[in-house]
């Protein structure tokens, strides 16, 4: 039997081996650590057994995949503590996600933060155990009648759900057994010391908000204390830079219970979102894209061409028009393949490339809403490129090469995704395999690194997304870059090729911010509301030391409008002292403090967010700096910082 490991060399045995032996084989040390593994690229128990040549991968949780077996364990031993400590509760679903677990539960009186130190302690005590998890199948009939004989009902009617001769797979450790696809590590001792019980939160059942609200038991785990101690400083300083809280703060954005999920921008906020549609404008215009605007309500017929409303119908919001269905756009796709068709196209307009800062509305479940990160309106900033076959790489590595120029503007790193066919999708085999390798050439060629996400494309074709890393480690998807076959064919779009015939134009659909109002919330956590001065909604305070000094310090203020600067007048009566910390607060980048020595030298006293007092300055030359550093775009963040190291 040859085994291919994950380097390329290749390991014979001459007998069925489990993937805890091949381990083993390789180094004790490695054995020691092993998480779970990869058989021929599916996720499986390190007690599986390989009986015939396969290609196999060893998970430990340096790996994304097997930390995710160790929280998924975590999360049975979670749900065990529960059920020694409260056994009458019920248990719905427990799986890892990006950040730790979760477990779902059905309690009969609500649990409180501080009944999650008691289940954390019971938790610790059944890892200290070092219970061996077993791994059982029993038939679909008598996993049912195992589970209603244990009173759980929610994991009974996830059994009803699969096929009538699906074998049913459970883990055992100790009393406790869970129905569990796996895999799982092979004792509870395994699970460690790092990990921590988060936050209570409420779930629908299914998600389906006419089903029953569950409780949600939020936590973490890793494989070391001091990456557990990084993620809970990470915490601590996301709680702080929470984007409804600092938008609150700064007065940019607020939300009201006549509009769930549709956030009201406010002056300031507005101007915030301005100057970043300002950026998109430029940037676009300068690559070559020509800037349209479509309907914000199209009838029924056009969703139907375009697969939307038997694909996500239930994410749209519909009307009535003169007895005719209407839908809010929840994509700006289809108003953009109409405007192609719009008049012949000759290979000669080719690439075409179309962009629209279009409004849309899609019905996101109230328990899913989320500031700006998750709402029901948003500006996406999309862009559609039609094109010809052999102008598919270039136009890719322009796309990619546009987000690269948006996300290190503010600073972000980012890695790639490719996300490949899901199994709600539309259009043959072969045009998937053609658009997705097409992605996959591009990224190569680029030199980009990336993962594969298999069955997270979109439904009408393969995608590439960038998830952006904020300062403090989190990972957020914005940008990406669609392929699509499809659309062109079902709206039956055409161009005039240079041999006279009507060919078939290919089409991506691309953003780089994504969601304008989610882009801007995670600029105001990423920053935590101190935005680089081009950006800041205001870019200078002005604050006279007494009211005598009011007309020299609205002169100030004037000659900056005049200079295109962003300002402000504080005339309050209050001390100095106090007005500077207001600015301060407020997260201004510059404040000009003017009394009667500035009035006479006609100067300002300048301080600035990023070095303090930075001493009296003539206005012109403060102006001019300024000036330089908007039209640059410059973080003077960044450059402060850089000067220090």
């Amino acid at each position: 039997m040859k085994i291919t490991l994950k380097d390329g060399s290749v390991k014979e045995y001459g007998q069925a081996m489990s993937v805890l032996d091949i381990a083993k084989d390789l180094s004790e040390g490695l054995a020691r650590v092993a998480c779970a593994g990869e058989v021929n690229g599916q996720m499986v128990d390190l007690r599986t057994v390989v009986e015939e040549d396969a290609s196999v991968n060893i998970l430990t949780a340096k790996d994304e995949k097997g930390l995710s077996v160790l929280r998924h364990t975590a999360s049975h031993v979670m749900a065990q503590a529960v059920k020694r400590l409260y056994p009458d509760a019920k248990l719905a679903i427990g799986p890892s996600i990006a950040d730790g677990f979760y477990y779902d539960m059905d309690f009969d009186t609500p649990l409180t933060n501080d009944d999650l130190e008691k289940i954390e302690a019971e938790m610790k005590k059944i890892i200290k155990e070092d219970l061996e998890i077993k791994r059982f199948t029993l038939p679909r009939e008598e996993a049912i009648a195992y589970m209603e004989k244990q009173k759980e009902p929610y994991k009974v009617e996830l059994i009803q759900d699969l096929p009538e001769d699906a074998q049913i797979s459970f883990y055992s450790q100790g009393e406790f057994v869970d129905l569990c696809a796996g895999p799982h590590l092979k004792s509870t001792k395994e699970v460690g010391k790092a990990f921590k019980l988060m936050n209570l939160a409420g779930a629908y059942w299914r998600g389906d908000e006419h089903n029953k609200m569950l409780t949600r038991l939020y936590a973490t785990a890793f494989a070391k204390k001091e990456e557990l101690e990084a993620y809970i400083t990470m915490m601590e300083e996301a709680k702080k830079r929470d984007h409804r809280k600092v938008g609150k703060k700064l007065g940019l954005f607020m939300m009201h219970e006549a509009g769930p999920g549709f956030p009201f921008f406010l002056p300031k906020g507005m101007t915030l979102k301005n100057t970043l549609l300002d950026y998109w404008r430029e940037i676009h215009k300068k690559a070559g894209y020509v800037e349209i605007s479509t309907p914000i309500i199209l009838n029924r017929s056009l969703w139907e061409t375009s697969g939307h409303w038997d694909h996500y119908k239930n994410n749209m919001y519909t009307t009535k028009i003169d007895e005719e269905d209407y839908a809010i756009k929840p994509m700006n796709c289809p108003g953009g393949v109409l405007v192609y068709a719009s008049e012949p196209r000759s290979y000669r307009d080719l690439p075409l490339r179309v962009g629209e800062l279009g409004l849309v509305h899609r019905h996101e479940k109230s328990g899913q809403l989320h500031g700006l990160m998750r709402v029901r309106c948003f500006t996406q900033d999309d862009a559609h490129i039609f094109m010809m076959p052999e102008q598919i790489k270039d136009e890719i590595k322009g796309v990619a090469g546009l987000i690269n120029e948006v996300y290190s503007l503010f600073g972000f790193q980012y890695h790639v995704e490719l996300s490949t066919r899901p199994e709600d999708s539309m259009g043959s085999d072969e045009d998937w395999e053609m658009a997705t390798e097409a992605l996959r050439e591009a990224l190569d060629e680029l030199g980009l690194d990336y993962v594969v996400n298999e069955g997270d494309g979109a439904f009408y074709g393969p995608k590439i997304d960038f998830h952006l890393v904020d300062c403090i480690g989190r990972t957020w998807q914005c940008g990406t870059i669609q392929l699509d076959f499809q659309l062109p064919q079902r709206f039956e779009l055409e161009y005039i090729g240079m041999d006279g015939e009507k060919h078939r134009p290919i089409m991506i659909h691309r953003v780089a911010f994504g969601s304008i109002e989610r882009f801007i919330g995670i600029l105001i956590e990423h920053f935590a509301g101190a935005f680089p001065t081009w950006l800041a909604p205001v870019q200078v305070r002005v604050l006279p030391i007494s009211d005598k000094y009011l007309d020299y310090a609205g002169d100030v203020k004037a000659q900056l409008d005049q200079a295109g600067i962003r300002a402000e007048l504080d005339v309050r009566s209050e001390k100095i002292g106090y007005k500077i910390r207001e600015a301060q607060t407020a997260k201004i980048p510059y404040m000009l403090v003017v009394g009667q020595k500035e009035e006479e030298e006609q100067t300002v006293s300048v301080r600035s967010r990023f070095a303090g007092d930075e001493g009296a300055r003539k206005l012109d030359s403060f102006i001019e700096e300024v000036q330089k550093e908007i039209a640059s775009r410059e973080n003077r963040a960044r450059v402060e910082e850089a000067k220090k190291a």
